[in-house]
């Protein structure tokens, strides 16, 4: 096989095997069993809200493995037609079969991050909430290009896109802003997106031109099921009303319609103004809330199963998770995943996809980068 070949095939099994690892692949072969005998059971069908959970994790699995076996076949068949032109010498055959294994290899990394969406709420809708950190208006500059980044984001995958909440800066961008992205899997891909974010830039506000560096803090959390039951105690509310105001400051009406919960036991804050009713705003901010809570439960779960689980204020605050440069010199990197992108100015448009997919991989795996020498 000619190297052109091999690397594409060493792109498809190591596409192959994540998706193997993920889905625990002697389990999963069992579990479909178990699921394909629940559904031929007629008496399955007396609990709808059991058949169709049922009926939902078959037809994901079955997807998944389906996928699975698909790929690798297409594959020993395109290797088959190169090694037959390979011994005729027909470099026409060899072409196609090339170009067969790229295509595939393509194919398999996509069908890789979507298998890789299996988590408890990965089919969700999502929240992505954004807060600028300390440093005034250079923070809060920063958190409204992380605001666009993530509506273009959104945009590009075909996502709608609604603005919950929207606090603007003093001066310039905002102090804060919470994102509602409804589609397949919103969740699922987005949800590597928390953490904190660092830009470093010649600022635009300093009027001797000297670098700066600012953070922003953004938070991913689903969008849960009214049958999700979330106990909160009343008494551990702490409830406001304000006015709300748009983009560029403008009132979006002129009554204390917003509303803000604080849950004091978590110090978990979320806002909701996009309605110029206070009761749906409440009940939407509510909503958030359990959203928040269900989010930190998952993630103190999923902390527990690695062994990396440690009390923190706030599960994944504090952590910041990629660097964007634009002056000295122009680059991107996750610091977790090491992906780098030296186009700062596509990532911000909402490139994020090699970010997220690479994230995604990385908690399947395990492996860590090591981040010392990141400026």
């Amino acid at each position: 096989m000619r190297a052109e070949g091999q690397a594409h095939i060493d792109r498809i099994e190591a596409a192959l095997s994540l998706v193997r690892e993920s889905l625990d692949w002697d389990r999963a072969l069992r579990r479909l069993d178990e699921l394909n005998a629940r559904v031929q059971d007629p008496n399955l069908w007396n609990d709808p809200k059991e058949a169709q959970s049922i009926s939902r994790e078959q037809k994901l699995l079955e997807t998944s493995i389906n996928t699975v076996n698909e790929i690798s076949q297409e594959m020993a068949d395109a290797m088959e037609f190169v090694e037959l032109g390979e011994a005729e010498g027909d470099e026409d055959v060899i072409t196609d079969g090339l170009a067969s294994l790229e295509k595939l290899a393509e194919r398999a990394d996509a069908d890789k991050v979507q298998a890789l969406l299996s988590g408890e709420a990965d089919a969700n809708d999502t929240y992505i909430e954004i807060h600028a950190g300390a440093g005034g208006t250079e923070s809060q500059d920063w958190a409204e290009m992380l605001l666009r980044m993530y509506a273009r984001w959104a945009e590009r995958r075909g996502f709608k896109v609604e603005t919950v909440e929207y606090q603007a800066g003093d001066q310039a961008g905002i102090k804060s802003a919470t994102l509602l992205v409804k589609g397949e899997n919103a969740y699922g891909y987005a949800k590597t997106e928390s953490g904190v974010h660092r830009l470093v830039r010649i600022s635009p506000y300093d009027s001797s031109a000297r670098r700066h560096t600012s953070f922003s803090s953004v938070w991913v959390y689903p969008v849960i099921d009214d049958d999700i039951d979330i106990e909160i105690d009343p008494s551990d509310l702490k409830i406001d009303t304000y006015r709300a105001s748009g983009a560029g400051g403008q009132h979006v009406n002129t009554t204390d319609s917003a509303v803000r919960i604080t849950h004091q036991p978590t110090g978990i804050v979320v806002a909701s103004q996009n309605d110029r009713s206070q009761h749906k705003n409440r009940a939407t901010a509510m909503g958030m809330l359990k959203a928040r809570l269900f989010e930190r439960e998952m993630a103190e779960r999923e902390a527990a199963a690695s062994g990396e689980y440690a009390e923190k204020t706030e599960i994944g605050w504090g952590h910041q998770i990629r660097s964007y440069v634009l002056q000295p010199y122009q680059m991107v990197k996750d610091l977790r995943t090491g992906v780098t992108s030296s186009a700062p100015d596509d990532v911000l448009d909402g490139a994020l996809d090699p970010y997220i997919s690479a994230a995604l991989a990385q908690r399947v795996t395990g492996e860590k980068v090591d981040v010392e020498d990141v400026e």
